[in-house]
């Protein structure tokens, strides 16, 4: 019984069609298969063509085995067998087949002790799994999948005849070598069956026309460093379940190499399609073809640490939005500056003198995504990705510094794919799903990347990025990157559905003239969400709180970004920055479900503007908000002085 439970490893996806098969320790192909899993056309063929009274006798069918002993003895040679499927299985668990008196009775015995200890439809379900096909194939599965590249699910009568004719003779009987011996064996077979009722005798002119399969067909590899990676993680596991779309997941494999022959040489490309809702990867692409070696194709790039580009903007943006600093019409200075000894330039080598945010983001300028960062505050900033779930990769002994708004940090491609999906999420993130068998996070609250009001304003700022040449702008928010050197080109983008993250550059880490996030990975993002779905699921409207002012209609801390001034250099702001006096940061507020918290503030320059978690909710002289019984949990405080400088602070009310 050891070896009839020693079955090929399979991978399977969501709806469990195949996506990878493993041989077994002995080098078989022996896939998994129930007698649910096989057409019954299959089954009534096999019990007419070779045990009709199956589920009469109790191992050994007495009728057959006197009528071939007679037939023995009249002939003096074997002129037909007494086998049931009982002993054949016994023959099949055994491993041995003997042709002698003394075989067939020890057949007998162990038949008689299988069917003791088993149901008909286990004893069908061993034959399913140990008959040989030739080879090292065995069991109906592997063999349907080897000669007609399907599941024994739905067979034709020809088919479901030659699965019957092999195990007889199997190495006399492969078709991909002895086709006349399978055919003749086949049409045997059919003529049997139809004269036991199994098949239509209709059906069996058609079927006796229907041409032998001359090749043997290779089993599938579909996802195959996801599939190597659940298979090294969980080595006893059998049958691996998996989040994936075989149908996606085909489609982006085929798209991934056809894009990557276009875009040259050595290069690859990975991608990762991540249904937002559950958080569960419904393709995972690790690279251009696992066997390419002139493309390092057996590295897992969905995986691998690269520097992000410029693909961590929109959280920069997103943190001064959540922390009332900016507003996506907000105006920013893109001018020469130096931060330090630090002095980044534009991927363009020039400035645009004042933009608004919403500017800046889209055309994804340099500065004024640096001098975010500085006022954001660049350990913050490092933290909240690691709140978020990521794992950021910094230099050995160093500290996060501006750099990290272009890129100076390490992420992979599926930890991108999650930031994203988060921010599709209205901020709320979400643990990324490969497997069935994986429990979902139950964190309440769950972590938030944004709050939902500075998502949307990222969201928004994104859908109405320009799309690539030959697409439909406004449908997706995504985001390009191209990291130092032209080493990594990234696109990252997300509908009402899906997110989905593109990579593309050389697995060696070399650099690569001309490459950039807008022109190599852009195109294949939205050829990917094409390929997921025709029709896009539209995007979340507005939350509530979202100010749609722009220009001097904003409130006057929001009209003009004031950055990280120095409130002791000459000519800073003359009163003492403003401050968040009562309760302290990471306070916890008990009140009753009738009391008022009172939020207080010392410094700055009346009037002075409110925010909880993102949404203003007061701009008054006084330094005190009150905030009454509905806000309760977690909350995010702001305020902003009419100078634009702020404090912001992280209370819990219960």
């Amino acid at each position: 019984m050891a070896r009839a439970e020693s079955a090929s490893v399979t991978v399977l996806d969501r709806n469990d069609e195949l996506l990878r098969a493993y041989t077994t320790a002995d080098e078989r192909w022996r896939l998994p298969v129930g007698v649910a899993d096989v057409d019954p056309l299959y089954l009534r063929t096999l019990i007419a063509f070779e045990d009709r009274r199956f589920f009469r006798h109790a191992g050994v069918d007495p009728i057959s085995t006197l009528r071939a002993i007679g037939q023995f003895l009249w002939r003096g040679r074997i002129v037909s067998g007494s086998s049931t499927l009982t002993m054949q299985v016994a023959r099949l668990l055994d491993g041995v087949h003997e042709r002698d008196a003394h075989g067939k009775l020890r057949q007998m015995l162990r038949a008689l002790q299988i069917e003791r200890q088993f149901s008909k439809n286990e004893i069908l379900r061993l034959y399913l799994n140990l008959a040989p096909f030739g080879g090292n194939l065995e069991g109906v599965r592997a063999a349907s999948l080897a000669y007609f590249g399907k599941e024994p699910k739905r067979l034709s009568p020809a088919e479901a005849a030659l699965l019957v004719a092999i195990p007889q003779a199997p190495e006399a009987r492969k078709p991909d070598r002895f086709p006349r011996a399978a055919q003749n064996a086949r049409d045997r077979v059919l003529a049997r069956a139809a004269h036991a009722g199994a098949i239509r005798a209709e059906d069996v002119g058609l079927a006796r026309r229907e041409a032998i399969p001359a090749t043997r067909q290779e089993f599938a590899k579909f996802a195959p460093h996801l599939a190597d990676a659940e298979r090294e993680s969980e080595p006893t596991r059998q049958i691996h379940r998996l989040t994936l779309d075989k149908k996606a997941q085909i489609a982006l494999e085929k798209l991934a190499r056809e894009h990557a022959r276009a875009l040259g040489t050595g290069l690859s490309t990975a991608m990762i399609v991540v249904e937002q809702a559950s958080g569960h990867v419904v393709a995972e692409v690790g690279s251009a073809g696992f066997l390419d070696a002139t493309r390092a194709g057996a590295v897992d790039m969905a995986h691998a640490v690269r520097s992000p580009g410029s693909t961590l903007k929109p959280l920069i943006y997103g943190m001064a939005f959540e922390a009332g600093l900016a507003h996506p019409d907000t105006l920013i200075d893109d001018t020469p500056t130096r931060f330090g000894t630090y002095v980044p330039k534009n991927f363009d080598r020039d400035w645009h003198g004042t933009v608004t945010i919403r500017e800046a983001l889209a055309q994804s300028l340099n500065i004024p995504a640096v001098s975010t960062l500085e006022a954001v505050g660049a350990t913050k900033f490092f933290g909240r990705l690691q709140q978020a779930g990521l794992d950021p990769q910094l230099p050995a002994h160093s500290e996060p510094t501006l750099a990290i708004a272009l890129g100076g940090l390490g992420l992979t491609l599926s930890e991108l794919a999650q930031l994203y999906a988060g921010i599709a999420r209205g901020g709320e993130q979400i643990a990324l799903r490969h497997t069935r068998d994986q429990l979902p996070a139950t964190l309440v609250p769950p972590p938030r990347i944004l709050s939902p009001l500075a998502a949307w304003y990222v969201a928004d700022i994104l859908r109405h990025a320009p799309a690539p040449a030959n697409a439909k702008t406004g449908q997706i928010a995504f985001k390009t990157g191209t990291s130092y050197g032209t080493r990594d080109a990234w696109a990252v983008g997300f509908d009402g559905r899906h997110t989905i993250a593109v990579w593309v550059g050389r697995a060696d880490g070399a650099s690569v003239p001309g490459l950039a996030g807008r022109v190599s990975a852009a195109p294949i993002l939205f050829d990917a969400f094409h390929h997921i779905a025709e029709q896009r699921t539209p995007l979340p409207a507005a939350p509530a709180g979202v100010i749609k002012a722009s220009g001097a209609d904003l409130p006057p801390p929001l009209r003009r970004f004031a950055g990280a001034t120095n409130a002791d250099a000459p000519g800073a702001y003359r009163t003492p920055p403003i401050r968040i006096a009562s309760p302290p940061d990471r306070a916890v507020v008990e009140a009753e479900p009738d009391d008022h918290v009172t939020i207080t503030a010392d410094g700055g320059q009346l009037p002075l503007t409110w925010l909880v978690d993102g949404e203003p909710v007061s701009a008054q002289q006084k330094r005190a908000l009150m905030l009454d019984a509905r806000h309760r949990g977690f909350l995010k405080i702001s305020v902003i002085d009419a100078t634009g400088r702020a404090d912001r602070v992280s209370i819990r009310i219960k």
